[in-house]
């Protein structure tokens, strides 16, 4: 025979005076904690949006604030012009911790920001309520004998567990892709057909694996760079990977064209990367393969990338958390070794308030052809962030490049490569005001060796995220002088929703761009394109115009296919 009695489990067949004993033992643990048991937990009815993913919310409440699965709440958000509130999103609780919650949204009027206020239902506040109370009510515990091992029945209570929302959670796209290209001055044309594909497929099939990114191929006849369209550079720029990571295994892996994750300052890589976690916090690893993005900042079409690091994180989101990665690497041109190289990362956060982050490569020095034993660093870049309230944040960056960079130049009006046209010290603010108003300006002054004297470099915009009627625009100008060249931009970003149906999304700039080899380029250039999702496909057509002295064209594509 066994029995339990609070925690204390008796193995043998007990006695009569056994069981009296155990029986007034039980009696006056009762007792005692009936005199020591508090008043019902007043649990809070209002909890904050702490983090937001793709069709999910996480509160900052769980068990111990008296949610569960199944409850629904209001998000409503203060108006700035009055003392209202206005009504966001409707929220229902789909899983839940102790200390957080996972709600999907069952109906939206506004986009949710972090930081907004979710309200409990009236009908879970009684409900939950009604449950505290028929609790706190004391009933008198009744000592029962079983054959069962009553350690075995507590741990039955754990397993039945239902799956987590992103478990086998399949969301993107499939299609195809259908264009053609009319060079004005050429007067020749070309059509093309292609796939895209855009995926972010979790914990497949249950396990850690996870599919992810975006990708648009193309075929066609046209072989040379030289003759890409700014529709076909963008296209170059895409990720999509395959990753595996189980917090229960000490390995990490990575497949496809991917970022390594502790040394983001590195080229985008098509191959993968390994790494093994060691004791608390160390990750050791290898990565390789080759490099094509144009927006790296030592671009090139045949370049290659191979290396080791080490890194080390500590601390937690709630306080101070700092990552540290050191590594070395060889760049390759064609598969022949080009340059030797080591990298260093630094990143340090403190909650969301501060964030610093350094990334250096240094290279070997080199002296009419052959190594030297000293090195010099060919790449620095240091950000200081600081956000002291919700409304407003304020950066300090400093830039290096030893060489010139030699990303894409067609790429400098789009806003991908911006953090490579200032050099030397710049300082910047962006304002969160009421209706999503967000202006943004960064200034900084450039000092390269070989300049006579210092220039400014500026960028300054405007977010609107509230225009009329799901209407945002995004405005920005930049004036910038760097070891790359010297030059200005103006681009402009329209896009309009509607019935969450149909996306409207226009994109045009000015630029005007003098590079450090002597080449100029003037160009104008304007994008449109209509996506319509319906029930489980969707229809997309776009046509891009482009006017500059090294290139001249119009271009149009349709696509369609199956969303999951």
């Amino acid at each position: 025979m066994k029995t339990r009695c609070g925690q204390r489990v008796i193995q043998e067949r007990p006695g009569l005076a056994t069981v009296l004993l155990a029986m007034i033992w039980c009696l006056t643990l009762s007792g005692v904690a009936l005199a020591q048991e508090p008043a019902a937990t007043a649990f809070p009815t209002s909890y904050t949006v702490k983090y937001l993913v793709p069709d999910a919310v996480y509160l900052d409440g769980g068990t111990t604030s008296g949610l569960s699965v199944g409850m629904k709440l209001s998000v409503q958000r203060k108006d700035a012009a009055g003392p209202n509130r206005l009504f966001v999103a409707e929220l229902e609780v789909v899983a839940v911790t102790s200390i957080s919650a996972v709600c999907s949204v069952t109906r939206k009027e506004k986009d949710l920001v972090q930081g907004d206020t979710a309200y409990l239902s009236a009908s879970d506040i009684e409900a939950r309520d009604l449950e505290v109370s028929d609790e706190s009510t004391q009933y008198l515990m009744v000592a029962s004998f079983s054959e069962g091992d009553p350690i075995d029945e507590e741990l039955r209570e754990y397993v039945p567990r239902p799956p987590l929302p992103e478990i086998n959670r399949v969301r993107g796209r499939i299609g195809v892709d259908y264009g053609g290209l009319a060079g004005l001055h050429s007067g020749g044309g070309s059509s093309r057909v292609g796939l895209l594909l855009r995926a972010d497929v979790t914990r497949i099939g249950g396990t850690h694996w996870r599919f992810n990114g975006y990708h648009r191929g193309r075929l066609d006849s046209r072989r040379s760079r030289r003759n890409e369209t700014l529709t076909d550079v963008l296209n170059r720029t895409y990720q999509l990977s395959f990753s595996y990571d189980n917090p229960e295994s000490p390995w990490v892996l990575g497949l496809g064209r991917l970022h390594v994750p502790w040394a983001s300052s590195l080229n985008v890589v098509d191959g993968g990367f390994a790494g093994r976690r060691f004791g608390r916090g160390m990750t050791v690893g290898l990565f390789g393969g080759s490099s094509p993005d144009p927006t790296s900042w030592r671009y090139a079409p045949d370049r290659q990338l191979s290396g080791a690091f080490f890194n080390l994180e500590r601390g937690s989101f709630q306080s101070v958390r700092h990552s540290s990665t050191v590594g070395v690497a060889l760049d390759y041109r064609n598969w022949n070794p080009d340059r030797r190289f080591g990298f260093l990362e630094n990143s340090v956060f403190y909650k969301h308030f501060a964030s610093v982050y350094h990334s250096l490569e240094v290279d070997k020095l080199r002296r009419d052809g052959e190594q030297t034993g000293g090195v010099v660093p060919s790449r620095s870049f240091l950000t200081v962030r600081m956000q002291p309230s919700s409304r407003v944040s304020f950066d300090i960056s400093h830039n290096y490049f030893r060489e010139v960079p030699t990303f894409d130049s067609r790429l400098v009006g789009t806003g991908l490569v911006d953090k490579l046209l200032f050099q030397g010290v710049s300082g910047g603010v962006r304002l969160q005001l009421p209706r999503r108003v967000s202006p943004y300006v960064s200034v900084g002054r450039s000092s390269r060796n070989d300049d006579g004297s210092d220039s400014w470099n500026v960028m300054y915009g405007v977010f609107l995220g509230e225009v009329w009627k799901g209407l945002r625009l995004d405005a920005r100008r930049s004036r910038f002088d760097s070891a790359f060249g010297e030059g200005t931009y103006t681009a402009l970003d329209v896009t309009r929703e509607l019935n969450e149906r149909i996306r409207i999304d226009l994109q045009g700039g000015l630029q005007r761009v003098h590079s450090a080899g002597g080449v100029s380029n003037r160009a104008r250039w304007m994008t449109l394109y209509v996506d319509w999702l319906l029930t489980e496909y969707f229809i997309g057509a776009g046509l891009t115009f482009y006017r500059g002295n090294g290139q001249d064209y119009n271009q149009w594509a349709v696509s369609g296919g199956y969303r999951f």
